[in-house]
Order: structure tokens, then sequence, then C-alpha cells
């Protein structure tokens, strides 16, 4: 089966590691993109209310990769549920691919922001849901996935001090902890959430119901935070 014939019919789980080996070439960062594969998964079918045509809706849920700089299993999930052709996938860093080392949200359909530099997104987010909030939308889910190295970035820490007292519901993060961040944290990733009023969940990230439990947990009037531990990046 071609590319081509393979746009035209639907993809699941278990064609996650052959759409993400048609991605070759440098540059991959392999091991940041197959850490954050069933997140993602989860995430696309079973949680996030978006498709790929209600992309524009401004009812639809947001997702924000912060984590950009090793989009290639984002790039299989976008494919595996339509956003983007399958036929993409084998240019994936080319010269004029639209699909580049890091996402761009004026090239690749579905894609909520431009990302790669580590500490964007968390803060993009709490200003996506307070616009939100400013608008009335209280519908859409806003979800921001990021690398527990990404929270050595002080803008992030601002931000995560700033929505728990703001009481940002719609807000939801992912941490994806692969053991890679420089600075330990005392009482581990969730504690430093917990004590800026945040709703808090750690789980197994590469156990699906888990996950999708984590995601769905209620968190009234609070930002909601699930790190979900894989394995380390440097055993």
């Amino acid at each position: 089966m071609t590319t081509t014939e393979e746009t035209e019919r639907a993809h699941g789980y278990a064609d996650l590691p052959r759409l993400m080996g048609l991605m070759t070439g440098d540059e991959k960062h392999g091991p940041a993109a197959t850490s954050t594969l069933d997140v993602l998964w989860v995430l696309y079918d079973r949680v996030l209310r978006v498709r790929p045509e209600q992309r524009d809706d401004s009812e639809r849920d947001r997702f924000l990769l912060s984590k950009g700089h090793g989009p290639m299993a984002y790039y299989a999930v976008l494919a595996a549920k339509g956003f983007v052709p399958v036929d993409w996938l084998p240019d994936f860093g080319a010269y004029d691919s639209p699909l580049g080392h890091h996402p761009d949200r004026t090239l690749v359909p579905g894609v909520e922001i431009g990302s790669g530099s580590l500490g964007h997104g968390l803060p993009i987010a709490v200003g996506t849901a307070l616009g939100l909030r400013a608008q009335g939308l209280n519908r859409p889910q806003v979800w921001v996935l990021t690398g527990d190295a990404e929270l050595d970035e002080g803008s992030n820490h601002e931000a995560i001090a700033f929505a728990g007292p703001a009481g940002l519901e719609q807000l939801h993060t992912v941490v994806v902890d692969n053991a890679s961040a420089s600075h330990a944290r005392p009482g581990g990733i969730a504690a430093r959430f917990e004590a800026a009023g945040w709703s808090t969940a750690s789980v197994d990230g590469r156990d699906h119901e888990a996950l999708y439990a984590a995601f769905t947990a209620p968190h009234p009037g609070r930002p909601h935070v699930v790190v979900a531990r894989v394995e380390p990046k440097n055993p």
C-alpha cells in the first residue's frame, strides 16, 4: 500500500511506529519524540475535541506542543488522525517540506504554535486560557505538553505560579518525565505545581488507561497537571 492510498484509511496506535519510521534524516531527536508517543495518542484519540475539519473552530480544544524539538511522534499522530497527509512524512526535515525539525503553525495543519525553543509553551498556554476566558469561551480546553528538562526554564515557573491563583480551570499541562532535567525538585515535579495550587496526578506514561484517567480527572477551579513518567533518556 502506498502512502497516497494510506491517506484514505484510518490509522490506529499500532501504525505509529511505522509512520514514525517513514521520517529519516539528521536531527531527529528520537528519544525526545518517542517519549511523547503514548501521551499524544491518548490525547488525540480519546480526549481532545479537535478534528481536521474543525481545526479553526473557536470551540475546539487547543493542544500546544511545547516540547517541539522532537516532533516526529507529533507528526505521526497528526498523520494518523488525518490532519496531514502520510505522504508528507518521508520528506520530514527536507528543505521544501512543511514538516520541519520544529513544528511551524503556518505550515502544518492542526499545529497551534511554532515551538522548539524551550520554555515558551506553558506561558503561551496560560495566555491562551486567559484569552478564552476573556471571550467567554468556557468549553474549549487548553493542553500543553512539556518535558521535564524544559522545567529548568524559569519562564515555566512564572506561568505555574500565575495559573494556580488565577484559577485557570481550562488549562492542562502534561509533563513527560524521562529523567533528563538538570535540576532536581524537592518532592518531585508534581510538588512544584501543588505548591502553586494546581490539581496534580503522576502516572506511567506508557499506560493508556492510567493516562486517560489522569487526563479526565475533575479539577474544579484549578489548572491540572499530569506528570507522565517514561523510561530515562540516558539510562
